[in-house]
């Protein structure tokens, strides 16, 4: 029970908790567009399974530590780049992700799209959207669970952490989910940001590492600017009256 008292180790959990819960800011956009697929009534669910799968596949990667160390180890080379099994699954999630948010943006530009699944059989739908939910998890959860690795030597804190942060994720998930499917311009931006994480894995795995905090940046001045439209419009019919 000394951990209990340790300064090093609280600090630690913080610390990763939250970077936990930045770096699952990308998993709980993608899932809040996936489910939009969805009635109204199933997303709640999807959402709260969605989430469950991540976590569950966090700690699994994080319990196969040896495993992610061979993740690493080079593959083969290509035009005078290294390629490792890490890489490569940064490519080909990074190109969902393109693909995803094209055809998203797409749909949601002609319409059609989301009326037709909508209407599809619900159990077909549902397994589909878990399917993509499954997919991309695995994906950001590479990312997230070598930062973990990278930052803390015990394996108690870094499951702790990634326990809270998809506690908080699984709080703001129905908000959050709710607020991009009210306003289509938010889901657009949603989507955008989409397509700007998939272009940063992409490069990833081509070893060109783009910081984060660029995309956050821009993802964040982009929804403060749609706040403040949203702020208006809702004032406006206030002027009038």
């Amino acid at each position: 029970m000394e951990w209990l008292f340790s300064t090093e180790i609280w600090v630690a959990f913080l610390t990763l908790a939250t970077l936990e819960i930045v770096l699952g800011i990308d998993n709980l956009v993608f899932i809040s567009i996936a489910v939009s697929r969805l009635p109204p009534e199933q997303r709640p669910r999807a959402r709260r399974f969605g989430l469950a799968l991540a976590c569950i596949t966090r700690i699994l990667l994080l319990l196969s530590l040896v495993a992610l160390a061979r993740m690493q180890a080079n593959l083969f080379s290509l035009f005078g780049m290294d390629f490792s099994v890490r890489d490569m699954v940064l490519i080909a999630g990074g190109l969902f992700l393109l693909v995803k948010g094209t055809m998203e943006i797409h749909d949601s530009v002609e319409g059609g799209g989301e009326e037709e699944d909508v209407g599809a059989r619900p159990s077909a739908v549902f397994g589909y959207v878990i399917a993509q939910i499954a997919i991309i998890d695995i994906v950001f959860s590479l990312d997230s669970v070598i930062t973990a690795v990278g930052m803390v030597d015990h394996r108690g804190v870094m499951v702790a952490a990634i326990l809270a942060a998809v506690g908080v994720m699984l709080l703001a998930a129905n908000p959050i989910g709710d607020f991009i499917d009210r306003h289509p311009t938010v889901k657009m931006l949603a989507l955008s940001f989409i397509i700007l994480v998939g272009v940063a894995l992409v490069a990833d795995g081509f070893d060109f590492h783009i910081d984060r905090k660029f995309l956050y940046f821009a993802m964040a001045f982009s929804a403060g600017v749609e706040t403040l439209n949203i702020l208006s419009k809702r004032k406006r019919p206030q002027k009038g009256g």
